[in-house]
């Protein structure tokens, strides 16, 4: 088991960027990491996923290229870098750890999850 924990979280205004962190609580090479967000009345949706050796990654459409997930197998740590923010990335974004070793994007192939970090963009 895993414990996920993300941060960096806050309002911002539109077009700027911000990178989220999740810290697990032990290591995660075995595991394959993704970032999902929940908009309110929303599904949560799949942002982006990334391989235990971090050298493969998916995204989903609404990323539009402005996202990358990148791991740290080392600190045991997984970031999502988010640019150009519009307010319609406004959501709970959260992290989570699969033990496939196939990268997946829906929700329910996940079974750790952190407690989520919000993200509110202002235009």
């Amino acid at each position: 088991q895993v414990q996920l924990v993300e941060s960096g979280g806050g309002l911002v205004q539109a077009g700027v960027s911000l990178t989220l962190s999740c810290a697990a609580s032990g290591p995660i090479n075995n595991y394959g990491m993704a970032w999902f967000r929940r908009a309110p009345g929303q599904e949560r949706e799949f942002l982006a996923a990334i391989a235990w050796s971090g050298n493969t990654a998916k995204y989903g459409e609404s990323v539009t290229g402005r996202f990358t997930i990148a791991r740290d197998n080392v600190k045991n740590t997984v970031s999502l870098q988010m640019n150009n923010l519009k307010p319609e990335d406004t959501a709970v974004y959260y992290c989570a750890a699969d033990a496939d070793l196939v990268l997946l994007t829906i929700p329910r192939a996940y079974e750790y999850w952190g407690q989520g970090t919000e993200v509110t963009v202002s235009s």
